[in-house]
């Protein structure tokens, strides 16, 4: 069986190349205006192994915005510092088959959140973060993840401002819904932080590095990267989870900026960036650079 040390970068550059291809079939997400504007042919990828050795292809410098790729860093943060008893007295961890933004399921769920990776858990968790506004929970996260990771995460507000140019009519709905049932307090704070968070930004190799606290960090705990893994196989890529988890098996998380996050147990992690998504609001081309690693690692 092959190793994630023995990838080659001529091996990643055709893929890459196969990958562009792929990437034309998707659409830029088209709720948040600056990632309608993003350049669609950018695709870049890092792999990482447990030993730091690094791979990249593609620009290593351009940075983007991490979006929902946040939310398993979010829950790894509060595991750390509340635990998981009380966790998961507040959202749960079961896979949903409704869309990341579905008010629906937490109607059908009375409710309480599903699980962390949609964005009626990572909001409930964004309030639980501590800090008396907005912009100290973005930085108690912020600073925690960066001094785990040694990545260099810093706050995009040029898109932060784009994510609140336009009303977002389903995460308000959702907001006003777990206020009404009393799963938390502070709607206003709650939704600012969310955002913040969410417009996080980093290079390909900074989002490489986060990966590797979910594969040979000392400072975490085992038991909480079980966990954030185990979540983000069944909920990480929104309904296409199940599928992606039986034919490639990788704990993954999405964000709607293009970026994928892969973990390799006990081996590395994968960093992949493609901004065109497909229907689920997953990267085309990352995916499809997942498939041909997972295929090539057998």
């Amino acid at each position: 069986m092959k190793q994630l040390s023995s990838l080659s970068s001529a091996q990643l550059s055709n893929w890459l190349m196969e990958a562009s291809q792929e990437a034309k079939k998707g659409k830029l997400a088209d709720y948040i205006p600056l990632l309608q504007r993003t350049d669609s042919s950018l695709l870049f990828i890092c792999v990482v192994t447990k030993n730091n050795i690094f791979l990249t292809q593609g620009d290593s410098k351009i940075t983007f915005s991490l979006m929902s790729i946040i939310k398993p860093f979010l829950l790894l943060y509060l595991l750390s510092e509340l635990g998981d008893n009380f966790i998961f007295t507040k959202v749960g961890s079961e896979h949903s088959n409704y869309p990341f933004n579905s008010l629906d399921q937490l109607q059908l769920d009375q409710g309480f959140p599903r699980n962390p990776m949609i964005n009626s858990g990572a909001l409930t968790l964004a309030s639980l973060l501590p800090g008396k506004d907005s912009h100290t929970r973005l930085n108690n996260l912020q600073e925690w993840l960066n001094k785990q990771s040694n990545a260099n995460l810093f706050l995009d507000k040029l898109m932060l401002k784009s994510v609140e140019s336009l009303p977002n009519l389903r995460n308000q709905s959702i907001i006003d819904n777990l206020t009404q049932r009393k799963h938390l307090k502070e709607p206003e704070i709650t939704l600012d932080t969310y955002n913040k968070i969410c417009c996080l930004s980093a290079t390909i190799i900074d989002l490489a590095k986060l990966g590797l606290l979910l594969v040979n960090s000392p400072n975490i705990s085992s038991k909480n990267v079980s966990i954030v893994t185990e979540i983000m196989t069944t909920c990480g890529l929104y309904e296409a989870s199940e599928n992606f988890a039986k034919k490639i098996g990788f704990p993954s998380k999405s964000g709607v900026s293009g970026a994928i996050l892969s973990i390799v147990p006990k081996e590395g992690a994968i960093a992949c960036y493609s901004p065109p998504l497909d229907a689920q609001g997953n990267s085309l081309g990352g995916l499809y650079m997942l498939q041909k690693i997972a295929n090539y690692l057998n």
